[in-house]
């Protein structure tokens, strides 16, 4: 009922066939110990030069996701920006490596946005390149102070890396404007947290305002930071001077939206590009609320077959495009809101004749005052106002439809009304040009789905700048991708590709006194989105 381990010697004898002979007898195997065992084979190990230890317990570290934080640091050397922000943040003073803990929180905005103590546990589950061994929540606030000490050094460092990616011809510009939702009840001084409609929600909100500028190719160039209850059109100015000053651009044609038009403005924006010897051109769209002004002009225009029609608008050309479909489409919407309003007035008519003429009526009494109540309600909340009206002087429940609004409205149907001093552009283009806004309106999802700018939680107003700047720098990147896997055809998206890419993992194990690294094994899906990023593979 025992069992010993023996030590044997396989041989042929003399006619060829296999036999085996005991060379030693180790003893009982319930009886050897590492300590009896361990000499032989260390023995063994010396006589064929091996190294001795061989036998030690194989220790593997939890896999660290590598392969998304790998791209991204390529990335961030090709585009050059971690010499730029080393050069900008140089200090002597400074205990730590700014340049690598900004690096962490841009990457951490791509991969996994949390905040900076999240950014901490997730530093945990990823082999970062080039990071400092401990890096504590204050290091990363600190960090950000660095950031803003030091921001219009950084911010024109930024600017001159983004620069040759920038068309040598560049003319167009894009700027737009967000609002990106904050936490805290308490005031600091120079508080950029103010209360303002907040453009996600439809409603007010304690925010501040962001602006992003950007190429008709979807690169940002610059981002600019407003208290959350500035008036959009005192935005405009500041930020075309600052773009005159950091991109050598001789003829500017500035695309913005409806909510950055205002007339009295235009002028300075002007001057202010002349002064510099360069050409101001702008494509802005009509606000609504000056559409009042152009009934007339409307009424006259004459749309040719791609539905376009040009006139003239305080002093400047006028573009219009008419979409027919768009026109029907939003007439019929019109129309059955109004009719169910009406049904609705009607229903309430019929209860109160009902109750003058004696009889009972299902459901609470009504009133006529209780009508004008519900009925004013209701019409507020379709944004009927415009078309439906009380009569709130008659003794009875009674309401009219304003014809004349409605025409007026559906004049308006389907169409867009562009303004512009750019006297060769053709009304086509013009339109073009426009529509490529919405590129920036993508952006803005990405910052607020994928980099998840908000809610911010910072309350001093330079760590919210330093947030918004971390946010645009993870933009950059997004769109850098972007564009280099649509120049190589390739249908991933950035969040897709990194997803891919963060499957790689890097692992370590050890074995005795010895460590050992690799990374997992890359698959042909993950080898073309490197490819197609032109960025080098992990070894």
């Amino acid at each position: 009922g025992r069992q010993y381990l023996q030590l044997v010697e396989s041989f042929r004898n003399e006619s060829g066939k296999v036999r085996t002979r005991v060379v030693a007898n180790l003893g009982r195997l319930d009886q050897i110990t590492p300590a009896r065992i361990d000499p032989l084979i260390n023995g063994l190990n010396r006589a064929v030069g091996r190294a001795e230890n061989t036998s030690s317990d194989v220790v593997q570290e939890p896999g660290l996701s590598f392969g998304d934080v790998f791209a991204l640091h390529e990335l961030w050397r090709d585009l050059g920006i971690d010499v730029a922000l080393k050069r900008a943040l140089r200090s002597s003073r400074r205990a730590f490596d700014a340049e690598a803990l900004i690096r962490a929180m841009v990457f951490n905005r791509l991969c996994n946005p949390s905040s900076k103590l999240g950014c901490l546990r997730w530093l945990e589950t990823v082999a970062m390149p080039a990071m400092p061994d401990t890096v504590t929540h204050q290091n990363l606030l600190r960090a950000m102070d660095a950031l803003m000490d030091h921001a219009d050094a950084v911010e024109n460092a930024i600017a001159k890396q983004v620069r040759p990616l920038v068309d040598r011809d560049l003319e167009i510009v894009f700027y737009d404007l967000t609002t990106v939702r904050i936490h805290g009840e308490g005031k600091v001084e120079d508080d950029i947290r103010a209360f303002g409609m907040n453009k996600e929600t439809g409603g007010i909100a304690r925010q501040f305002v962001l602006g992003v500028v950007q190429t008709a190719e979807g690169l940002p160039l610059m981002h600019t930071v407003h208290p959350g209850n500035v008036a959009e059109t005192k935005t405009l100015q500041a930020m075309l001077a600052t773009v005159l000053q950091r991109f050598p651009i001789e003829r500017v044609i500035l695309v913005a939206d409806r909510g950055l038009l205002s007339l009295d403005n235009i002028g300075a924006l002007t001057s202010l590009a002349e002064q510099g010897g360069r050409t101001l051109e702008f494509i802005l769209a009509v606000p609504a609320r000056r559409y009042s002004d152009l009934v007339e002009t409307f009424k006259t225009l004459a749309f040719d077959e791609a539905g376009l029609a040009e006139s003239v608008f305080a002093d400047h050309r006028l573009i219009v495009a008419h979409d027919p479909s768009r026109a029907e489409e939003q007439r019929v919407r019109r129309r059955a809101r109004i009719a169910e309003l009406e049904r609705m007035a009607d229903k309430m008519v019929d209860k109160l004749d009902i109750q003058d003429a004696g009889q009972t009526a299902k459901g609470r009494r009504a009133s006529d005052r209780g009508a004008y109540s519900r009925f004013t309600r209701a019409v507020a909340d379709a944004e009927m106002t415009r078309f439906l009206n009380a009569d709130l002087d008659a003794d009875r429940f009674s309401w009219w439809v304003d014809e004349d609004a409605v025409a007026r409205a559906e004049l308006f149907d389907g169409k867009l009304a562009l303004i512009t001093n750019a006297p060769d552009m053709a009304p086509a283009d013009a339109v073009a040009r426009y529509k490529g806004l919405a590129d920036i309106e993508r952006g803005f999802r990405v910052l607020k789905s994928d980099i998840e700018i908000a809610p911010v939680h910072h309350r001093l107003p330079d760590r919210i700048r330093a947030h918004a700047l971390i946010c645009f720098l993870a933009l950059v990147l997004y769109r850098v991708m972007r564009m280099r896997l649509k120049a190589k055809g390739h249908s991933a998206s950035p969040r897709t590709a990194l997803d891919l890419l963060a499957r790689i993992q890097k692992h370590t194990a050890h074995i005795g006194e010895r460590t050992f690294e690799g990374t997992s094994k890359t698959t042909p899906e993950q080898l073309d989105l490197f490819d197609a990023l032109s960025l080098p593979k992990p070894a």
